[in-house]
């Protein structure tokens, strides 16, 4: 048996999440229904995460195991003519048996994608923003320094998995243009993030950019631990997972 890796690019706008659910449409449903057909029988596919229902990936990387005669398919173009083109496969490899999608990760690197203009929104990037309409970056910058280090995140998880600590390192929080000059894009590395952490720390600092809280109100909130006291999860469409890192 070996083991291969594959990155995945989605729009998530169709489905129900990354994982598996009975009756639901998902990205692992699709893939694995797809390798069945390569394969010729059912093979479990492990993500590097769990993207919720309406969240997108560029660099979503997965593995599974399979026969070594496999060792040279062409997976990208065999996977491809099989997914829905809201899935693509963008590269892919022999990986050794110790690899593991989710837990040799070094670090995951999320964007949110922020539309300000309230009139309108392309229909070309409505599946992709937030339109939370104009804001004063300079405050979100500042908000967005609060964040950035090791902290106990508990304030800015939501309910539905069980983790050991809420404890994470975010080393990353940086604000970049987005594809036209109506967007912003929010960058957040971290070697892992708690559920929906990401959307949570974006309706924080969105809420700093808008007057409705200072950065001393994002301390306040990180240190209380509190999820009440922290603003509403923004939506999904904005997010995307754009990266996942390997020492390897």
């Amino acid at each position: 048996m070996i083991r291969i890796r594959l990155t995945l690019a989605y729009d998530g706008t169709d489905y129900c999440g990354w994982q598996l659910q009975p009756n639901d449409r998902t990205v692992q449903g699709e893939l694995e229904k797809a390798l069945a057909v390569v394969l010729g029988a059912p093979v479990r596919v492990h993500g590097s995460g769990r993207t919720d229902s309406g969240v997108h990936a560029l660099g979503q990387v997965v593995h599974f195991d399979c026969d070594e005669k496999y060792a040279t398919r062409p997976w990208r173009r065999s996977l491809n003519g099989l997914l829905p083109k809201d899935i693509r496969v963008v590269a892919h490899g022999v990986v050794p048996s110790d690899f593991h999608a989710r837990y040799s990760a070094g670090s995951k690197t999320y964007e949110y994608s922020l539309w300000h203009e309230r009139d309108f929104c392309l229909p070309q990037r409505s599946r992709f923003v937030w339109n939370c309409g104009k804001v004063d970056f300079a405050a979100m910058d500042a908000a967005s320094r609060v964040l950035v280090g090791e902290h106990d995140f508990a304030a800015f998880q939501n309910k539905g998995t069980v983790v050991g600590t809420t404890i994470r390192f975010v080393s990353e929080i940086s604000r970049h243009p987005g594809i036209t000059e109506h967007e912003s894009v929010w960058r957040f590395t971290a070697k892992g993030f708690l559920k929906q952490m990401v959307r949570n720390m974006v309706g924080c600092l969105v809420a700093c950019g808008r007057g409705k809280l200072t950065p001393q109100d994002v301390a306040a909130i990180l240190e209380s631990g509190d999820r009440t006291l922290a603003p509403a999860t923004v939506p999904p469409q904005g997010l995307t997972l754009v990266r996942v890192e390997y020492p390897y």
